[in-house]
């Protein structure tokens, strides 16, 4: 077996997000269409004589490697798994995008630790089984061991695949403010919602665009009254050629859609020089992203 295992965590983008109800325990009901794209962090692990973490990149500064990390939590929830067939661990975590912005930052880290630890220990563990279990860390986990096209329903864990999915080329944007997932649910006007139309049976980039004109996230509203700012990086995307300009998430990350790559990295030139401050990044959706493994 390698023993060093390289696993993209990629963002995670809710093209449309409706909330169609509430759970006793307090969990909302979800209604979205997720896609997963080129851009996102890494995690790296390794057999190692001791247990270690290391974070870097360009938002490491802004996390801590304690024990409520998400990546540490994923590994000893793991571990309860595997019992004695888990050895130790070096696990180096590459934190290329914002922290809590919206795009499962911190639950496809946890993911992507998941699947590279499964690889390295050669865990006897369904993708069905790792996901339920995953759910106690997080309703995106099941979403970001997935990775791919999906609709998910529920508190996040109902999901569907979504087949035959166009790439699509973005731009996303986060003006540098953190909001509050919990305030944010406590600003919905409503909890009630419709849940998402059906998606056209023949998917290409004109379908979709006229099905995310019927589609919307609810959490954005609330999102822009708390941080306006929301509303600047939105009205950015719209002036620089975004056919869809929308929030992710519970936010601050906003994504526009754009005609083609070309497209995308002009828009993202363009907003970045006049927004150095803010997140600016294009990429482009994909299909679930493999691991890579050093002997």
């Amino acid at each position: 077996m390698p023993d060093t295992i390289v696993q993209p965590a990629p963002a995670k983008v809710n093209l449309a997000l409706h909330v169609t109800g509430r759970r006793a325990g307090g969990y909302h009901l979800l209604d979205t269409l997720a896609v997963f794209t080129e851009l996102g962090d890494v995690v790296t692990v390794a057999s190692s004589d001791r247990d270690s973490f290391l974070i870097e990149g360009r938002f490491g500064d802004a996390l801590a490697a304690d024990g409520e990390n998400l990546v540490l939590r994923a590994r000893e929830m793991l571990r309860g798994l595997a019992s004695a067939r888990s050895g130790p661990v070096a696990i180096r975590l590459r934190k290329d995008l914002p922290v809590a912005s919206g795009i499962g930052g911190g639950s496809s880290d946890a993911a992507a630790t998941l699947k590279a630890l499964r690889t390295l220990w050669n865990l006897d563990i369904s993708d069905a089984a790792l996901a339920e279990a995953a759910l106690h860390l997080g309703a995106d986990l099941p979403m970001c061991l997935a990775a791919t096209p999906l609709l998910a329903r529920g508190i996040g864990e109902k999901l569907t695949p979504v087949d035959g999915f166009p790439r699509l080329d973005l731009v996303l944007v986060n003006p540098g403010v953190s909001v509050s997932t919990p305030e944010i649910f406590r600003a919905l006007h409503s909890r009630g919602n419709p849940a998402l139309p059906a998606l056209p049976r023949h998917l290409s980039g004109e379908t979709l665009t006229g099905w995310l004109d019927r589609a919307r996230n609810d959490l954005e509203t609330p999102a822009r009254k708390i941080a306006p700012v929301i509303s600047e990086a939105l009205d950015a995307l719209a002036e620089n050629g975004a056919r869809i300009s929308r929030m992710s998430g519970s936010g601050a990350t906003c994504f526009g859609i754009h005609d083609d790559a070309a497209a995308a990295a002009r828009a993202a030139e363009a907003i970045a020089a006049r927004h150095p401050g803010w997140f600016v990044a294009a990429t482009t959706t994909t299909r679930e992203l493999e691991a890579d493994a050093v002997a």
